[in-house]
């Protein structure tokens, strides 16, 4: 929109207002002229004919022509020449006389207004007013009354108005208003001008003062006054221009000055840029000689350092005692790191020379991935981190690119991601693009649950020995070279790299990298055509690792029921139905070898072939698991491939036989010491620990533990927590401060514990713990975990499980002797003894808790509580090791006797039970 001047606005703010005002004003006052010329013609014609119809009655009734005649005539002349003409009907609508017979007046004859009621009627046309007034017979011929002869009609008086001088009337009306209008507009306009001729005159000068200033003139011209606010503008204007003039000059001089400055500053930034650019060349060159030096120096130092590992992996076949092997393990590691460094420093330095080809070879996608998670899993199953990748099936198998540069990019990345992960799971997802027919671009993400990096940290990660925290170099080692090699290997491989993460919510790394689509394509050779259609009961909690293996097995046209959890998994199993492969993912952990063992129980008569997938790489583990009936045991994450061959190796004509190697069973050169105040538990896990350990000692407390750590050096120590004198927790710390066994792992060894008080054991020192009942497989596993000497596995049997259920010593419905006899490892002897043990102990343990109960002694229960517990796990009474469970975590929940007492009660009641139906029982 064009916006008006001071000029125009003046002038349409003067003259809108008078034009409307006028046309406001001239329009009412013409139409009320035009309404008024109306109604006085229609009062005229109202005022002659009425009373001439009455004028004219008597003489029509006396039909004296000539007096109608002259009344007519008289009326006709008296108001000329506003009348056109006079005419007078009879009854019968017949013309009687008339003043004026015009051209017109033959449709005035034929008219139907003729036809009047009792008072007068108007008719108006373009030129005419005519006005039909009947004349009405007032009087009767006699005295009698004649409602019918009385104001009869004897005829009709028609008077035509001319409007010719109405019209002329309305139009000097409109006239006048015109020319009042016109004048009060030319007024306005007049006052209008000469108003803003006042105002631009004086803006006229002001602006052509500015344009002076603007150019840069020194003199405004504004010498004369001006009135009022102009005066004000002048002088401003004089102020600015004079002070602008003085500006100048003291700008001018700083110019000159700056520009002398410049003028030295370009001079010597000129003899700098010379020297700079000498010192650019020299410190390429020095830069790649450098590089070359780095390159050639690292292949020198592999080749001695391959030496020294190769030579100390095979020093580890000889006979060495346990410092030897010690010192050779820390050679290999160092080795190991050195190497480490030296690949990272080469391959950077190759990077910086731009001397990193990549080769151009066909490979297959999935089993290069699974060679980097066999390498990297015994990592995060040290740290029993959940490692799982889900492969989209879309994804091409077959493409051509570098996959060693490939490998390199993903070993990165996930050990990145084991090192900043304490607990949790790792998660990698593939997934790809197709660009073109010949080109895809393999899209990895790798997203763990560990430490998280803060937003101002991240960009530091894609610098040359940068990291997220400079205390990260001391704590989990590297040299801050890993991340910035794969960023350059994968932008040569055409893609790139991001991350998103946040400190406490874990990071997601994500690539991509661009492959070709080979014309010729490998063809697979997995045996999963033996798999269709067969009928898969799939339990796996974690929600990444159970899609992904579910994703296989569909993917293979099987039949999958798959569980989430422990409800859903039993309540398949109890329905009629049997399935040909039941598969059972679960967590690698002592404490859950129970469960897993039920599990496997549970599900043996409902399929005919049962494996275990387990996030361990443990034989002995993987040996015990099988002797309790599974099939095979696979370690997390699954090997597509593998686990093809596994599952469809029973359907298959072709398929190799696997025997286990049978290996004789050695008792291993460790010392160990057992600590536990319940006789029955200490017997129990010494007799276990006989056959696999070669010298063990015990103690009672924690007091003569310690004694013993300070003049004994053990390679394991199992510690009971709850003892008198002095218990577990202050026994560990006191051996872990001041004792021989300060790097000694000690083992807790409890009958209850929670998730927040296991937490609790390894924060206090425990490197590990023991959830009673205890079996050899869980003795097993602990030894071969924390133990340095090598140990031959146990050779297993799926028979061992199908143990020889002897006759019980009595009987009772608090005994389960097949319970008993598995927890004595099927040895009948110890099972009694362990049973003896018990029902002697009941007694003392009745007398001790009816003392305790009434003198309202909350934790001297909870003792008593415990260690009958304790005596439970092993002496095969379910019902009493639950009840005493729920006893002992009520009252570290809440140690309120009256709550629990309902429960205490059946305590002692199944005590005295089980005591009454033992009756004496010989050892």
């Amino acid at each position: 929109m064009t916006k008006l001047g001071l000029r125009d606005s003046v002038l349409t703010l003067t003259l809108i207002p008078t034009v409307i005002i006028g046309l406001l004003l001239g329009g009412y006052f013409t139409i009320n002229r035009y309404i008024e010329l109306d109604e006085i013609l229609y009062q005229q014609g109202t005022t002659i004919s009425e009373p001439l119809s009455i004028a004219i009655e008597q003489p029509l009734l006396a039909k004296n022509k000539q007096l109608l005649n002259r009344l007519i005539s008289h009326a006709h002349n008296k108001h000329s020449p506003a009348i056109k003409t006079i005419a007078i009907f009879d009854e019968h609508n017949e013309l009687v006389l008339t003043s004026n017979y015009h051209r017109d007046f033959d449709d005035l004859m034929h008219t139907e207004h003729l036809q009047v009621g009792k008072n007068t009627q108007v008719v108006t046309s373009n030129q005419l007013i005519t006005f039909f007034t009947p004349i009405i017979n007032h009087s009767t011929p006699d005295a009698q009354w004649n409602n019918a002869a009385f104001q009869t009609s004897l005829g009709t008086v028609v008077i035509q108005l001319n409007k010719d001088q109405a019209i002329i009337g309305q139009q000097q009306a409109l006239l006048v208003s015109g020319i009042v209008i016109i004048l009060a507009l030319v007024l306005a306009a007049i006052l209008a001008i000469r108003l803003s001729h006042m105002f631009m005159n004086p803006l006229n000068k002001l602006v052509l003062a500015t344009d002076r200033l603007i150019e840069g003139k020194r003199e405004t011209g504004l010498t004369a006054p001006m009135m009022g606010e102009f005066e004000l503008l002048r002088q401003g204007l004089n102020t600015i221009s004079d002070t602008m003039v003085m500006q100048k000059d003291e700008m001018q001089k700083h110019i000159d000055q700056a520009t002398s400055d410049l003028r030295e500053s370009l001079e010597l930034y000129e003899t700098q840029n010379i020297q700079l650019s000498i010192a650019k060349t020299d410190a390429q060159d020095a830069n790649r000689v450098k590089s070359d030096f780095l390159a050639k120096m690292s292949h020198e130092l592999r080749t001695p350092l391959n030496g020294v590992i190769g030579f100390t992996r095979q020093l580890h076949k000889t006979p060495l005692n346990k410092h030897q092997k010690d010192y050779l393990d820390t050679i290999e590691l160092s080795a190991n790191s050195l190497m480490t460094i030296i690949s990272d420093i080469l391959d950077f330095s190759k990077l910086e020379a731009g001397a990193m080809e990549l080769e151009s070879i066909q490979f297959q996608l999935r089993d290069t991935i699974n060679e980097v998670l066999t390498l990297l899993a015994p990592s995060a199953h040290e740290k029993q981190l959940e490692l799982s990748i889900y492969i989209n099936a879309q994804v091409p198998d077959n493409i051509t690119g570098d996959p060693t540069r490939f490998k390199q990019v993903l070993i990165n990345l996930i050990s990145n991601a084991i090192k900043f992960t304490e607990k949790g799971a790792i998660k990698i997802d593939v997934g790809h693009r197709l660009l073109d027919e010949e080109r895809t671009s393999i899209l990895v993400s790798v997203t763990d649950t560990g430490v998280g990096i803060p937003m101002d940290k991240q960009d530091a990660l894609f610098t040359p020995f940068g990291q997220a925290d400079s205390s990260i170099t001391r704590k989990f080692g590297g040299t801050g070279l890993g991340l910035i090699i794969t960023k350059h290997i994968v932008e040569n491989m055409g893609g790139r790299i991001t991350l998103n993460s946040a400190p406490g919510s874990g990071t997601c790394f994500t690539f991509n990298s661009v492959f070709r689509l080979p014309s010729h394509s490998y063809t697979s050779d997995l045996p999963s055509k033996s798999l269709v259609n067969k009928r898969i009961l799939y339990l796996e909690p974690h929600e990444h690792t159970h899609h992904a293996v579910l994703s296989l097995l569909t993917e293979w046209q099987t039949q999958v029921t798959a569980c989430f959890d422990q409800e859903s998994f039993l309540q398949e199993l109890n329905k009629e139905f049997n399935y040909d492969i039941c598969i059972i993912g679960h967590v690698a952990a002592v404490d859950e070898m129970q469960r897993l063992k039920s599990y496997i129980k549970a599900v043996r008569e409902s399929t005919d072939y049962l494996y275990l997938m387990l996030n361990s790489v443990s034989h002995n583990m993987r040996e015990a698991y099988i002797g309790c009936g599974a099939d095979a045991c696979l370690s997390k994450p699954l090997n597509h491939r593998k686990l093809c061959e596994v599952l469809a190796a029973p359907y298959r004509l072709d398929h190799p036989v696997h025997n286990i190697e049978e290996n004789d069973e050695k008792l291993l050169p460790l010392k160990v010491l057992v600590v536990d105040d319940n006789d029955a538990n200490l017997k129990l896990i010494c007799t276990l620990l006989e056959e696999q350990i070669e010298t063990i000692d015990t103690a009672h407390n924690g007091s003569q533990a310690y004694s013993l750590s300070k003049s004994h050096k053990y390679d394991i120590i199992f510690m009971d927590i709850q003892m008198p004198i002095m218990d577990g927790i202050t026994a560990c710390k006191l051996i872990l401060e001041s004792s021989l066994n300060e790097d000694t792992p000690i083992i807790a060894v409890t009958a209850h514990a929670l998730a927040g008080e296991k937490e609790q054991l390894i924060t206090d020192g425990f490197k590990g713990y023991l959830t009673k009942p205890i079996d050899e497989d869980m003795l097993k596993q602990i030894i071969s975990d924390h133990s340095h000497s090598p140990q031959s596995p146990l050779r297993r049997d799926k028979s061992r499980n199908d143990l020889v259920t002897l006759e019980p010593p009595f009987i009772s419905t608090s005994l389960d002797w097949p319970l008993a006899l598995q927890r004595a490892g099927g040895k009948n002897e110890l099972a009694l003894e362990m049973l003896n043990m018990l029902l002697l102990s009941v007694p003392e343990t009745l007398r001790l808790l009816e003392e305790a109960t009434n003198n309202q002694d909350c934790e001297h229960v909870l003792s008593i509580i415990h260690k009958f517990h304790g005596a439970c796990c092993y002496t095969g009474v379910p019902k009493l090791k639950a009840l005493a469970e729920a006893l002992e975590t009520a009252l570290k929940g809440d140690c309120d006797l009256s709550y629990i007492e309902p429960e205490l009660f059946e305590l002692q009641d199944e005590l005295n039970n089980l005591i009454s139906d033992a009756g004496l029982v010989e050892h």
